[in-house]
């Protein structure tokens, strides 16, 4: 992951500091310490100074606040026009690493043949489409690299159709703000229209120039290098347009929604 501009030091007194100590301690998923610690700056002691220090529950929700703050900054942050890094296949990791909530001998077996992408939600055309009529659209690659959140990165080839020909192709509202997607393997998760947008977000049908193995999301996976590797749905389903926050998988256990790399 990019490291972030350096922080200041912000000296907190009493019981402050083993109120903002307690909190520290209580962020133990692998998101949590990428994104909240960051916030534990200025403005998050700004928004924990109105928590019990004995309050779990307290503080637990000024860390979702504080990740709420994140979300907004990261927001006003993105530059849908700033495009993420690309590499030759010579650096492409082989192999590129598996990973999912669940253990690869559990990987989802789609059948794509009989398999539709589901549309609904703020667009004009609602009508299924199938996986031959995706691979007829025009299709780009991309080699970029996929930040995981746990704190490993790999390279990687992907093929597919631009995310935003295809939400063009079919109406979608481009004002709404968020797009939902579920997948098959019961995951789903939520990007902003802006990420959505952006020229190199793809509905990746291949990988290294091959159709998308099983292992990597058969028959489409959404990649966005802009985005942690969490954001990034595989197997999806279904795709719907809103303007009503979608959540998702991890984001409702607490992970930074925005999830930018």
């Amino acid at each position: 992951m990019m490291n972030g501009p350096k922080q200041r030091s912000v000296l907190v007194p009493g019981e402050g500091a083993a109120m903002l100590a307690d909190a520290i301690g209580r962020i133990a998923q692998p998101s949590r310490r990428a994104f909240l610690k960051r916030s534990l700056t200025l403005g998050g002691l700004t928004l924990l100074t109105g928590c019990a220090t004995d309050d779990q529950d307290s503080i637990e929700a000024a860390l979702a606040r504080i990740s709420r703050f994140n979300d907004t900054i990261q927001g006003l942050l993105f530059d849908p026009a700033l495009l993420a890094p690309t590499y030759p296949e010579s650096m492409i990791t082989d192999p590129f690493p598996f990973n999912a909530y669940y253990s690869e001998d559990e990987v989802r077996e789609i059948d794509g043949d009989t398999w539709k992408l589901e549309l609904s939600g703020m667009l004009a055309d609602r009508k299924p489409w199938t996986l031959e009529q995706l691979r007829a659209l025009p299709q780009q690659s991309q080699i970029t690299r996929h930040i995981c959140v746990e704190g490993w990165s790999a390279i990687g080839k992907w093929g597919g159709v631009q995310f935003s020909h295809f939400l063009r192709l079919v109406g979608a509202d481009l004002t709404a703000k968020y797009i939902g997607f579920k997948c098959g393997d019961d995951y789903f998760t939520s990007i902003d229209m802006a990420t959505a947008l952006h020229p190199q977000t793809l509905m990746a049908l291949t990988y290294n120039g091959e159709p998308l193995p099983p292992r990597y999301g058969f028959p489409m996976k959404l990649r966005m290098p802009t985005k942690l590797g969490y954001k990034n749905p595989k197997h999806i389903q279904a795709i719907f347009v809103t303007n009503t926050y979608p959540g998702g998988y991890w984001e409702d256990q607490g992970y930074n929604w925005f999830g930018g790399s």
